[in-house]
């Protein structure tokens, strides 16, 4: 049967992705995938281990999408404005894909994220940083920093944090990638 519906390992995996920005990331499993295709679960094994697998392809596509809308938005750009078109790709694809950008949060086995993506995210943090001038281990301090910030504000925004409360919450984003650039150009030294 799942043939007949035209099934692939790739075509469950961005249904998948569907799903987690429908009903939220930790609800995808390989039963509620197969329901949306109205085959039985058992058919979907022959494209899927099981709901771990299918959660880990949504993970890798969703840090595949997010490396190749960043690298578009930082082509060209450095400083500040290097550092503002990274953070909104972030908060962008998040309040677009909550569910994306969840499963871009999914632990993953240290092999498949070393071939993963994630790898461009981390490339492309440093890039910016380089335009700071900020020499090792400084970087991977900087990294998490900002991973924590944007990660931070997006998971809070998401879950209606600023929504009952002035100014709005695009503005305090705008004033905070503001602030982060003050900082790198200003980092304090050991």
């Amino acid at each position: 049967m799942a043939a007949r519906v035209g099934l692939t390992t790739e075509r469950l995996t961005r249904a998948g992705a569907e799903l987690a920005d429908e009903v939220g990331f930790e609800q995808v499993t390989v039963s509620e995938l197969a329901r949306r295709f109205d085959v039985k679960a058992a058919s979907l094994y022959s494209h899927l281990k099981n709901s771990h697998d299918l959660k880990t392809r949504i993970a890798l596509l969703a840090l595949e999408e997010l490396a190749d809308r960043a690298a578009d938005a930082l082509a060209g750009r450095a400083g500040k404005d290097a550092l503002a078109a990274f953070a909104n790709v972030y908060r962008d694809y998040a309040r677009e894909h909550p569910g994306r950008y969840a499963a871009a949060r999914f632990r993953l086995a240290p092999e498949t994220a070393a071939a993963s993506a994630g790898v461009r995210h981390a490339q492309m943090t440093r890039a910016i940083l380089r335009g700071y001038d900020l020499p090792e281990p400084e970087q991977t301090h900087a990294v998490r920093m900002l991973g924590s910030v944007f990660h931070g504000y997006v998971s809070l925004e998401l879950a209606g944090g600023f929504s009952h409360s002035a100014p709005d919450a695009g503005e305090t984003w705008t004033r905070i990638v503001d602030a982060l650039d003050a900082l790198l150009r200003n980092w304090p030294t050991p």
